[in-house]
């Protein structure tokens, strides 16, 4: 089966780029090259293409102004945005599934954000202009994650943890664990701190989800949650938890 291609890109080499990668992969017809956002949102709608790539900043028309108003289509492509760093952006793609290419990108994500868009379900367009028109101060209620190739909503108060490396994050929600392209640091600014507590560095736990506190050989607590995990709270948490106590 054939998926057709538009590309939406003002920088003559990313276009370039783009138009040979999707010319060499089996399976995908390249059906238009755009140079702005108004040709784009014109030819998307005349050709119908199944997977647009789209640069954000664009003359005319940003790629968000044009995914906007595809919203209302009966025709809905799948999308790619394709982007300068930018972490607002960045965190919105990732929170909310919206697959991307990160300038300057590669042939191998590439490869990798066409597979996902094709991949299950995705994204309709109008949870991907809500994703990144949201302020990025408003706390989350919920996001998507993917699982087996495929893409669902998880409420926010159903996460029971986090944990984190540098470059990932764990999301255990419903029993079942979620792995996200964030470092922890961009969910605690998102996260309700009434309910979401970062008991270490690479921890947070909602606290909806505690069963217990106890004080460790150390004075430190040692938090249980209803799975039966156990966290031990760093020296400054314990102190503050202990403190809140009453």
């Amino acid at each position: 089966m054939t998926t057709t291609v538009l590309i939406a890109e003002d920088e003559p080499l990313a276009a370039e780029a783009l138009a040979d990668w999707v010319k060499a992969t089996p399976g995908l017809q390249l059906v238009a090259v755009c140079e702005d956002g108004e040709d784009a949102l014109e030819k998307i709608r005349a050709l119908r293409p199944a997977l647009v790539l789209t640069d954000i900043q664009m003359p005319g028309l940003t790629g968000l102004q044009v995914v906007q108003a595809l919203q209302g289509d009966a025709h809905q492509p799948r999308i790619i945005f394709t982007t300068a760093y930018d972490q607002h952006a960045l965190t919105a793609f990732e929170l909310h599934a919206v697959d991307y290419l990160l300038k300057p990108f590669s042939r191998e994500r590439f490869d990798e954000a066409v597979a996902h868009a094709l991949r299950g379900a995705a994204p309709s367009t109008a949870e991907v202009a809500q994703a990144l028109g949201a302020p990025h101060d408003a706390p989350l209620t919920r996001l998507l994650v993917r699982d087996q190739g495929k893409i669902f909503p998880l409420q926010v108060a159903d996460i029971e943890c986090l944990r984190s490396d540098n470059k990932y994050t764990a999301i255990t929600a419903r029993g079942r664990s979620f792995l996200v392209r964030l470092p922890i640091a961009d969910f605690e600014t998102r996260l309700d701190p009434a309910r979401f507590l970062r008991v270490q560095r690479g921890c947070i736990v909602n606290l909806d989800f505690v069963d217990s506190l106890t004080p460790d050989e150390n004075s430190q607590l040692v938090v249980q949650l209803r799975d039966g995990t156990r966290i031990t709270a760093n020296r400054e948490v314990s102190k503050m938890l202990r403190e809140q106590s009453l």
